[in-house]
């Protein structure tokens, strides 16, 4: 059932919210968390469909914010909302809410939220695209125990999680984090099965892409070893490679759907490692609304610190001689020139 409000007020929408329950007959209210959603109206349709299949797992009152931009000045002045409110089959197994803010009303987004925010439920805000650069501090993500944000939807994606690292604030996350999962899953149960001493590491992947930087973050924090980052055609991330004293520990990836794991002493083995959906990663992340430790550890590491062949905690190498070619990431980062228009996300 869809319900739709022009020039309207949270309190209307509320409203329409108890009617649509009602129509459906389903007047209670079984949701777990409320989700907002801060997107642009090119965007605002696959995030919309993600959230509504990560429903499934976590029931929520989802709520869209989109923020339209006015041509004229007078257009400008005036606060406008428009929503559309959306239960039954058409909001999945929660309900949803499509606001569009004009005007003056785009700079008070929460004061249009918060009526709308189900009682005594946790908050999670997930911007799609355009992430502030503190999400904490930004009046929407004050409201939410949780803050989703994705580093590959922005213009420049590794310089992106520079800024992550100056502002993080417990609770804040980022899907190019939640796309390494399954890989570092793989990679701490390969060094269970093969107990050994690691030397350095190396990771491999395409350009631009932040989850093979947090990945290489990860690695080089956890196992306090030099790791090297090394670009590949894709898709995604491509190559693991773990050295130690008895061999090479590699988890390879060509094609992003099946992995090859080579390990010392033992005969390769072929495991499923599929690049993943949005609303997998978004029904992942709203699994747990505590703050993620390893994520924050991995992200205060440093991006300018792989690829420097030292060991966490350990001073820089010395220059390499003149001549000779530097090579990874120092090269990539010295030639690397800002990305314009990002293509959105796709599952690492």
């Amino acid at each position: 059932m869809k319900i739709d409000l022009t020039e309207t007020t949270a309190s209307k929408v509320n409203k329409a919210l108890v009617q649509g329950r009602r129509a459906v007959g389903t007047p209670a209210i079984g949701m777990v968390l409320t989700l907002v959603i801060v997107t642009d109206e090119e965007h605002a349709y696959d995030a919309l469909k993600a959230a509504n299949e990560a429903s499934r797992e976590h029931p929520s009152r989802t709520l869209v914010v989109i923020k339209r931009v006015s041509r004229s000045p007078r257009d400008r002045a005036k606060a406008r909302l428009d929503a559309e409110v959306r239960v039954g089959t058409d909001a999945g197994t929660g309900e949803t809410v499509v606001l569009r803010l004009y005007g003056e009303a785009i700079d008070h987004a929460q004061s249009v939220v918060l009526p709308l925010l189900l009682p005594d439920a946790p908050v999670v805000v997930w911007w799609a695209v355009n992430a502030p650069l503190d999400p904490a501090k930004d009046p929407l993500g004050a409201l939410a125990q949780r803050r989703v944000t994705d580093a590959y939807a922005s213009e420049e994606p590794v310089r992106e999680l520079s800024a992550r690292a100056e502002t993080y604030t417990p609770g804040d996350t980022d899907l190019a984090w939640t796309r390494i999962t399954p890989w570092r899953s793989m990679l701490a149960a390969a060094l269970d099965q093969a107990p050994c001493t690691v030397t350095s590491a190396e990771v491999e992947g395409e350009e631009f892409n932040p989850s093979c930087e947090l990945l290489a973050m990860w690695l080089a924090d956890r196992l306090n070893v030099p790791v090297t980052r090394k670009v590949s055609p894709g898709p995604g991330l491509t190559s693991v490679s773990m050295e130690s004293a008895v061999g090479s520990i590699v988890l390879h990836r060509p094609n992003g759907s099946v992995a090859t794991l080579s390990m010392p002493n033992q005969p390769d083995r072929h495991v499923a490692l599929k690049r993943r959906e949005t609303s997998d990663l978004l029904a992942e992340e709203l699994r747990r609304l505590d703050p993620d430790d390893i994520y924050a550890a991995a992200l205060k590491f440093g991006v300018d610190r792989i690829g420097d062949g030292q060991p966490a905690g350990r001073p820089a190498a010395e220059p390499a001689p003149s001549g000779d070619a530097p090579s990874g990431p120092a090269a990539k980062k010295a030639k690397q020139a800002p990305v314009k228009g990002a293509k959105k996300a796709a599952a690492s």
